[in-house]
């Protein structure tokens, strides 16, 4: 069995192998910045502005007293 090394050969796949590289990491930022571009704004930031912010967590002391058993019939219910 005879092995024949063609340099050039292996130098064309070192080649293309090494643009396969430069082009997916070039590839992998380009869809970070492009993810980053289109990405909703945090759900859940302080309003600025004249706005108001809505929503207020219950505290446990003013929220009337409800059964775990009722609660989950009013998830089930309307989801919330």
């Amino acid at each position: 069995m005879i092995f024949h090394f063609h340099i050039r050969k292996w130098m064309g796949r070192m080649r293309f192998l090494l643009l396969f590289v430069v082009f997916t990491f070039a590839m992998y930022h380009m869809l970070l910045m492009v993810t980053r571009f289109i990405e909703p704004m945090p759900k859940n930031t302080e309003p600025a502005g004249s706005a108001v912010k809505v929503f207020q967590s219950e505290n446990a002391s003013e929220s009337p007293k409800v059964s775990m058993g009722e609660r989950l019939k009013l998830f089930y219910w309307i989801g919330e």
